[in-house]
């Protein structure tokens, strides 16, 4: 028996709600409907998924499920919403995901000068990271993705954007930002540093060392960089993610770190039908060419 997208959705409120009542409330069944339910799940699982039959308290794996359950029906309900959203559009949508860092510093610009060629054609920005938004385009479930690649993908355009230097960010007025003379990765050991899934791309022995030894992970952007700006707080990203606070952060190249990370433009070739798409994707290009990047890059 394949675990459904509706069991996920079941067991997910009932854990949730911690009460069958309440959760057969708001989805529209009856309790014993959700508890058969549940021991199916269970059944196929061949463990608990709960510790009584009070449903208020998780096992371990039921936590692991509840997880994985609510990342599943947020993808399964967002491409669900695309679905309905593309199918209401008569003249139009594009679908674009894009990594956090990079949001912010492209997509204002494009959506303006966008809309003012294509008023009739309607946008759906999602943040995601860069696995997900690979997966993503390489389902059909997005037109454009902005992300780093890990290699060539079949059926789908690649081409680099940019790409930006790593270093040190921390708050504006943080030590090691008003520090005089170069940092090394030794310095950033006295600090708390905090590490983000962009520092995996970073093979240097001596940070990889740093990391190993580091405890604290952040893999939300705003939570990242929430973190960074209370001055309690260092981590390593692109020089570009600055943007997301410029008043308020600080970035400093680290000695002996010359790795940078890469940001390509990922998109399916359009019908001929949606021409705009490749309308889209050439202002796209034209901004990042003309934006706030190291001069040698774009």
């Amino acid at each position: 028996m394949a675990v459904k997208i509706e069991m996920l959705r079941c067991f997910s409120i009932v854990a949730q709600t911690g009460s069958l009542a309440e959760a057969a409330t708001q989805l529209g069944r009856t309790p014993s409907a959700l508890s058969m339910t549940l021991k199916q799940l269970e059944e196929h699982l061949g463990q608990r998924l709960f510790e009584s039959d009070r449903k208020n308290r998780l096992t371990p794996l039921g936590e692991f499920v509840l997880e994985q359950a609510q990342s599943e029906l947020h993808q399964f309900d967002n491409t669900i919403r695309a679905i309905e959203t593309f199918a209401s559009m008569p003249n139009g949508l594009i679908r674009v995901a894009v990594v956090p860092s990079v949001a912010g510093l492209i997509f204002p610009s494009v959506v303006e000068q966008f809309a003012e060629t294509h008023p009739g054609v309607s946008i759906e920005i999602r943040d995601m990271d860069s696995a997900s938004v690979l997966g993503a385009i390489a389902r059909g479930q997005i037109d454009i993705g902005i992300a780093t690649a890990t290699g060539t993908m079949r059926n789908i355009h690649q081409k680099i954007l940019f790409s930006d230097r790593f270093g040190l960010v921390c708050a504006k007025f943080h030590p090691l930002a008003l520090a005089t003379g170069p940092l090394s990765i030794k310095d950033l050991k006295q600090h708390n540093f905090v590490q983000n899934a962009l520092c995996r791309q970073i093979s240097e022995p001596d940070f990889q060392a740093l990391l190993s030894a580091t405890q604290i992970s952040a893999q939300n952007t705003l939570s990242l960089i929430s973190m960074v700006r209370s001055k309690q707080w260092i981590t390593v990203l692109p020089s570009s993610v600055i943007h997301i606070a410029p008043n308020q952060l600080a970035f400093r190249n680290i000695q002996g770190l010359t790795e940078r990370r890469q940001v390509d433009l990922l998109y399916s070739k359009p019908d001929q039908n949606r021409s705009f798409v490749q309308d889209f994707v050439e202002i796209l290009v034209d901004v990042v060419k003309a934006g706030p990047f190291e001069p040698d890059l774009a």
